[in-house]
């Protein structure tokens, strides 16, 4: 079964959750990995997002933190003060799960702005909550297309600066892992090249020795994954 870059890129994230887990959810391609995982091989995952939430199970994909979908079905809808004070700063959340627009070779993130901060060439929605969640949560995991554009020498901006524990950063070209304090190019999705990978990073990228590969998405993952997204363009017509 033929599949694209956006969808083994998914499915890599999705694969990073286990049953159980307990998941700060960012809107976007970090929300449609996350509830992949909850229909498929991981459906006790608690997802938690920014509204205060708890322990949703969307039929759809949210369009927002505030969709009415994620209060629905969740096991509980608390203030947004306690989700970050009781459930983050408290120890609580085993992965903040993230998207940014920019990412450089130390795991800084930005989601601001492009250009100078005064006079942006582009101003980005802007960090919201994700600055908090990248300093407490136990885990990070960014997911975010690979380009120069996008990995970058050094951020323009820094929206949130992740802790020093456990990083991951899921492209659709493969998967990188904070060592060092550099991000490392540890798997490479099928049929991406190590000169690909570098080619669309904008610094000297730092291979692992022994690059995995990551293993093709299965039948059913990409029918859920096809299936969530089509109830979600629905939603948006």
């Amino acid at each position: 079964m033929s599949f694209e870059p956006d969808e083994v890129m998914t499915v890599a994230a999705a694969r990073e959750l286990t049953d159980r887990t307990v998941c700060f959810v960012g809107i976007g391609l970090p929300s449609t990995a996350a509830n992949l995982a909850r229909l498929t091989h991981a459906p006790r995952t608690v997802l938690v997002y920014e509204s205060g939430t708890i322990g949703s199970k969307p039929d759809t994909l949210p369009l927002s933190i505030g969709d009415g979908e994620l209060a629905e079905t969740a096991d509980s809808v608390v203030s947004v003060p306690e989700i970050f004070n009781y459930w983050l700063q408290g120890g609580r959340i085993d992965v903040g799960f993230l998207g940014a627009a920019q990412v450089d070779r130390r795991g800084n993130l930005n989601s601001t702005v492009i250009g100078s901060y005064d006079e942006p060439k582009v101003r980005l929605p802007g960090g919201g909550g994700a600055p908090e969640i990248a300093a407490m949560a136990k885990e990070v995991i960014v997911i975010i297309r690979q380009s120069e554009r996008t990995f970058v020498e050094q951020v323009e901006f820094r929206s949130s600066v992740p802790a020093s524990g456990d990083m991951l950063v899921i492209t659709d070209l493969g998967v990188l892992r904070r060592e060092q304090d550099e991000l490392t190019l540890t798997r490479l999705h099928p049929g991406v090249s190590v000169d690909q990978a570098k080619e669309a990073t904008g610094w000297d990228l730092r291979v692992a020795d022994d690059v995995e590969e990551t293993d093709p998405p299965s039948e059913e993952e990409l029918r859920v994954l096809r299936g969530l997204r089509s109830a979600l363009e629905e939603a948006k017509a």
